[in-house]
């Protein structure tokens, strides 16, 4: 019946990409943030890429700006892609350039395609979650603007893409990204006994991932701190140890090596390679200064072609702490003990 389930998918699709479903033979980066798709019918599509902010986020009148311009040069038609880019779909070529200037004069760079760095994206931290240990996307803000030139020029080995993650749980998928920044608790949860007496204690006590929260006499529990690894998943389920964090023990991690494509040599987790970094609002120095040292690194020794984690693997993970200028522990890289170093060097997806 009409109005009942979902819109076919014909209805949201730009007049030239109907016209060519299923006829698309090639397409090409004709200048960075430019896609163009070649199809058999001889038509040529002109995707058109700019930064958005790396969550998504933006005012109603930014939209309204943002629509205006799709209705102007692509016919009404724009998408956010899975990483929070905004592409104007079926762009005439010849007013390619006039788009990008009015996109250039409201502050939205365009860029992102190819060989450079893809727009960052991050969880939404601090607006929406109470469990964020940082502030995801103004970090992510900060090392956007300090890769402003690898985001709207193809001057890197490879596609680079930085996530960042407000906590571990990793809503914004930093461990699928080549550096991936993952904000961390050190402190252990508090545990008020008063809003305890509302929880379910065998709840309380199973959710922890780890085993770390035990049961202490009738109606209490307590928290081991040799196992306990900071994670809010208590502070979910159960009100009792919330807030969780600090201002001074919460920070960051950086992961690096993670990859979702099922090209070169797969997909794979990124590994942490530096534990803390302290948050220093407005710009975050620490950790901004961090990733520039790790993508100057890659730049400087990667094939053509070869993202973070496939440079690493070519070269070993002991190298690339080296040249990083990190300090390397076997227990950061992999969580493996000296007892499994053996282990470590034969594994397939750790070389040495």
């Amino acid at each position: 019946m009409p109005g009942i389930g979902i819109p076919s998918l014909a209805s949201s699709l730009p007049p030239i990409v109907k016209r060519n479903y299923g006829r698309w033979i090639s397409h090409e980066h004709p200048r960075p943030g430019v896609i163009k798709h070649d199809s058999e019918s001889g038509e040529a599509c002109f995707t058109v890429r700019a930064a958005m902010p790396p969550n998504a986020r933006v005012s109603t009148s930014t939209m309204r700006m943002l629509c205006g311009l799709a209705d102007e040069f692509a016919e009404g038609f724009f998408r956010v892609t899975q990483r929070n880019s905004i592409e104007f779909i079926g762009v005439p070529e010849g007013r390619i350039e006039e788009l990008i200037a009015r996109l250039a004069k409201q502050n939205f760079p365009v860029g992102g395609t190819n060989r450079s760095l893809h727009n960052t994206t991050c969880c939404t931290g601090y607006m929406h979650c109470h469990l964020a240990a940082t502030d995801p996307a103004a970090i992510m803000k900060a090392i956007s603007e300090m890769l402003h030139k690898e985001y709207t020029t193809d001057c890197l080995p490879a596609k680079l893409k930085i996530s960042g993650s407000g906590c571990i749980n990793n809503c914004g998928e930093g461990s699928c990204a080549d550096i991936g920044i993952v904000g961390i608790h050190r402190d252990l949860p508090p545990v008020n006994a008063e809003k305890l007496k509302g929880c379910e204690l065998p709840l309380v006590i199973s959710v922890c991932p780890v085993g770390a929260i035990k049961p202490k006499g009738p109606g209490m529990v307590e928290i081991d701190p040799k196992k306990c690894i900071h994670c809010p998943a208590c502070s979910v389920a159960c009100a009792a140890f919330a807030p969780i964090g600090s201002p001074d023990g919460d920070g960051v991690a950086i992961v690096v090596g993670g990859k979702a494509a099922n090209t070169g040599d797969g997909p794979a987790i990124a590994k942490m390679v530096i534990p803390y970094l302290p948050n220093n609002p407005p710009y975050f120095p620490e950790i901004t200064q961090a990733v520039r040292n790790i993508v100057d690194v890659w730049v400087a020794n990667a094939q053509p072609d070869e993202r973070i984690g496939e440079w690493i693997n070519r070269i070993g993970w002991e190298k690339f702490f080296q040249k990083a200028k990190l300090p390397m522990s076997f227990r950061l890289v992999d969580g493996y003990d000296a007892r499994s170093l053996e282990y470590a060097k034969a594994n397939v997806r750790f070389r040495w």
